[in-house]
């Protein structure tokens, strides 16, 4: 299967915060933001894979700075690492002030996607070829995060482990 490289999935989204979608501060409601993010991410994985997708788990979010009601969000994502049949997607999520032009991140999140058929069966997806320094870093971190979460639900030993390994051997 051909390599892609991660800017072949980035996938922008722009909305404003509308008074339906804040709380009783007048922020974005996080559900609001991460059901925002998950769409984002399924469209990265889905231009990666070329295939229909699932989200199999949001593994990571972050709630940085509120966005306020009125707010322009920007919601940028990329396919960080793929897998035999999944993708990790990496979310990054700007404030946007086009009045004083300021952009401010506000928050992330990593998303794993699973590719598959008209069965809902797994299929294989094309391996990833990181290009920036972001990219790479997210790229090695995506395996660290992939055998923790094995671990940690008990599908693969410690023992087993490579990256991990190294990460606390500094071998």
């Amino acid at each position: 299967m051909q390599k892609k490289t991660a800017k072949e999935s980035l996938t922008v989204m722009t909305n404003i915060v509308l008074p339906n979608e804040t709380n009783s501060l007048r922020n974005l409601f996080g559900g609001e933001l991460l059901s925002r993010m998950d769409r984002c991410a399924s469209i990265s994985a889905s231009r990666h894979s070329a295939r229909r997708v699932v989200t199999a788990s949001v593994n990571h979010v972050s709630f940085n700075e509120p966005i306020p009601e009125g707010g322009v969000v920007v919601m940028e994502s990329k396919v960080s690492r793929a897998f035999s049949t999944s993708m990790e997607i990496y979310v990054d999520v700007w404030l946007d002030d086009p009045i004083h032009g300021k952009k401010i991140k506000t928050n992330e999140g990593i998303y794993t996607f699973v590719a598959v058929d008209e069965f809902n069966k797994p299929v294989p997806v094309p391996p990833i070829e990181p290009e920036s320094d972001l990219e790479k870093s997210r790229y090695d971190a995506a395996l660290r995060r992939k055998e923790l979460s094995l671990i940690l639900s008990g599908r693969m030993k410690p023992t087993e482990s490579v990256e991990l390994k190294k990460l606390f051997s500094g071998k």
